[in-house]
């Protein structure tokens, strides 16, 4: 029953659709782990089942040696018994021959019931094996299914993280597209640009100012000719 039970369960667990539990999942990646650990479980499970499955196997398969040995023994015990009948009569003790003929049928009886014993345990050896194989290749099953699980898991968790780098980008993107830096070099520009300008309107403000003043200079510098020759004028 337990072997059968086992069976089952193993039947169960390979015949789970992972893409489909997958899909209806909250958070895949929680329910991969808790998969694992269960898988891991009934892999410890299931082991212990076949080992001990093989070694009942293992038990029967010494016990049926021992009686088909047995049944050999008590074969060889009846033809001696009923050798020693046969010189017996042949030496005229007839009540002594009857006894070793007795023996010898005790011994064949002997012989019957191991021979029997033997065919049960070798029926009960083949049914073993049969469950034995299948639970070996259902334990092989699960834990191929196990890697399967694993292997999930890691691509689930690599294509998340990647999932989330690309929502980071797009998300720092659309960032820079409503912050847009350039406007505020743009900004920056226009002030320096500002202050050239200004700059260059005091330089130019400058310029004219000692233009005026050299006029004027020259400009005095004309009246002092005048004046001597005025003077000159009057001296004469």
């Amino acid at each position: 029953m337990a072997q059968q039970s086992i069976l089952g369960r193993m039947s169960q667990m390979l015949r789970a659709n992972i893409n489909a539990a997958l899909d209806s999942a909250e958070d895949p990646e929680k329910m991969l782990d808790q998969m694992i650990r269960d898988y891991t479980n009934n892999i410890a499970e299931a082991e212990e089942a076949v080992a001990q499955t093989i070694g009942n196997l293992r038990l029967l398969e010494k016990d049926t040696q021992e009686a088909r040995e047995t049944a050999v023994e008590w074969g060889a015990k009846a033809a001696a018994a009923s050798r020693r009948a046969d010189e017996l009569r042949a030496g005229g003790n007839t009540a002594e021959a009857d006894r070793f003929d007795s023996l010898a049928r005790q011994a064949l009886k002997k012989q019957i019931q191991f021979e029997e014993q033997v065919g049960t345990f070798d029926a009960q050896i083949a049914a073993q094996s049969e469950i034995v194989s299948k639970l070996k290749e259902g334990l092989n099953g699960m834990k191929a299914k196990r890697e399967e699980l694993v292997q999930k898991r890691d691509e689930l968790v690599a294509r998340a993280k990647m999932a989330q780098a690309q929502v980071q980008v797009q998300e720092a993107v659309k960032s820079v597209n409503i912050m847009d830096p350039t406007s505020e070099v743009s900004r920056f520009e226009e002030k320096i640009r500002r202050e050239e300008a200004k700059a260059m309107g005091m330089a130019e403000l400058a310029s004219s100012t000692l233009d005026s003043q050299f006029e004027e200079l020259e400009g005095l510098a004309g009246d002092t000719e005048v004046d001597a020759r005025l003077a000159a004028l009057k001296g004469r």
